[in-house]
This record gives structure tokens, C-alpha cells and sequence, in this order.
């Protein structure tokens, strides 16, 4: 069966970034981020793929816009519904849905799990995750990090499962 994750970071108003950016460095994340992603199919949507300044290495790109006439920047798959993104994973393989906003919101009816590192501050942004229903979601793994000397914030990492009907 496929595995479909959504991986994001957002603040406790769940924040995501603004301007088309992070409003956090969180050094320890972005590792983790590249761990866990790494060899697998990572879907976005275009504003989240324009905020790469190249692409992410050991990783296939695909990228959702609803602009039939795009190009992007660096050559990934680009489709234009998420849908048809999904399309592209295979039957026994893992796909991270990497956002934006609007990309985990069509994406919460369809993952299997929320990988989300959650910024123990509240942040001004223009992007958010959405809420995450506790009828649909069991929290199966948390784990703390306190602020120090690279990470302004604290933060922990929630591993959410979808609870069967």
C-alpha cells in the first residue's frame, strides 16, 4: 500500500512561513527533514517548489500548479492536481508531501501519517497547516527539543497516525 506523509514545521498558531518563507531556523529540523526524505518522492505545490534555490539532492520533485504553461526553474515533474501527483507513487512506495498550506489541506483526507515538528511559539505568517481533528489523528510519538544555542525556539516532533475507521 502506498504511504502518503505529510512532513511540515508550523508554530503553535500553526504557522507555517511567510512571504513565501520560513519564519524559524531550526537547524536540527531541516537534518531530520533530510533524513526521513531522502530517496523518496517529496510533492509541493509551485510556491514551495520556487522557494528552493536548487534542487533537493537524492530526492524526486514533483510539483503541483494550475498553470498549464509553467516551467520551472530546475527540471522536476510538474502535474496540476494533487490527484494526479499521487498518481505518480507507486503501490508499496512512501511519498512526503511537503506542502504548502494549501497542499496539506487537500492532502489531510488522504495521508496515512503527519510527521510535523511543531515551533513552540506563535508567529505572524500568511501560510498555515491546518488543524489536525484528534478524530482523525492518534499522536503515536513525541519528542522534545529545548532551545540552546542553535535553535531559538523549542520544538518537538509529533508523529501522528490516521486513526481506521
Amino acid at each position: 500500500m502506498k504511504q502518503l506523509i505529510i512532513i511540515a514545521a508550523a508554530g503553535e498558531n500553526n504557522a507555517l512561513g511567510k512571504d513565501n518563507d520560513l519564519v524559524w531556523h531550526l537547524p536540527d529540523d531541516f537534518k531530520r527533514f533530510k533524513t526521513i526524505t531522502s530517496g523518496h518522492k517529496i510533492i509541493m505545490g509551485r510556491k514551495t517548489l520556487e522557494s528552493f534555490p536548487k534542487p533537493l539532492p537524492n530526492r524526486t520533485h514533483i510539483a503541483i500548479t494550475r498553470d498549464t504553461d509553467y516551467t520551472p526553474k530546475f527540471p522536476c515533474t510538474i502535474v496540476h492536481s494533487l490527484e494526479a501527483a499521487i498518481d505518480l507513487v507507486e503501490p508499496n512506495e512512501t511519498a512526503f508531501i511537503i506542502g504548502g498550506g494549501e497542499i496539506y489541506k487537500q492532502s489531510m483526507a488522504i495521508a496515512t501519517y503527519i510527521e510535523l515538528t511543531r515551533v513552540h511559539e506563535t508567529f505572524e505568517a500568511d501560510a498555515f497547516f491546518p488543524e489536525i481533528d484528534p478524530k482523525n489523528w492518534e499522536l503515536v510519538k513525541e519528542e522534545h527539543h529545548p532551545k540552546d544555542e542553535k535553535h531559538k525556539y523549542d520544538f518537538s516532533y509529533l508523529t501522528y497516525r490516521r486513526i481506521q475507521d
